[in-house]
């Protein structure tokens, strides 16, 4: 048998061969789209989480902090800043171009975050305002390479849909 005969006419069309492999092509999620639901519904979730632990607004050096499970220093500031950043994620997921912007624009403001904390060393403030410790810059370092990797790995243009080409018939 020769390719020609061998091939399903979905394949010329640029069709799944499967209704479930149709669903899952046109449903598909681009990573950034992902790292955006993913960290920004984890963000959210460890902010909020966070002020159980410490909801203190306090500023200046030794400023109030508690550890979330024993590992990462958090109060107020650290919280409404986690938050807001999920936040923002959750609202771009849906869109390509918005997760694309979130997850390079957020991924390199991360990584800033992680070298600040590394700078400032364990168990200092950012800014006098935000607790970080070596725990935190390494979970801010994974968070920022996760999101330029997301962004990079995302094309700038949405490709083309195969649901709409025309029937060649």
């Amino acid at each position: 048998m020769s390719a020609a005969t061998t091939r399903h006419p979905y394949v010329r069309q640029g069709k799944s061969d499967h209704p479930s492999k149709q669903a899952r092509m046109e449903g598909e999620r681009s990573p950034a789209q992902v790292y955006a639901l993913v960290i920004g519904a984890t963000l959210t979730v460890a902010g909020i989480v966070g002020f159980f632990y410490n909801a203190s607004f306090g500023s200046g050096n030794g400023t109030s902090r508690d550890a979330v499970l024993g590992i990462l220093d958090v109060n107020g500031w650290h919280n409404v800043v986690h938050i807001a950043t999920g936040a923002v994620g959750l609202l771009v997921a849906r869109s390509y171009g918005g997760s694309r912007t979130y997850a390079v624009l957020f991924g390199a403001v991360y990584l800033v975050v992680a070298l600040l904390g590394f700078l400032a060393g364990d168990g200092d403030e950012l800014f006098n305002l935000i607790p970080v410790n070596t725990e935190d810059n390494l979970l801010h370092l994974l968070i920022g390479i996760a999101g330029v990797g997301a962004g990079l790995a995302t094309p700038s243009t949405l490709p083309p849909s195969l649901a709409s080409r025309p029937d060649p018939a």
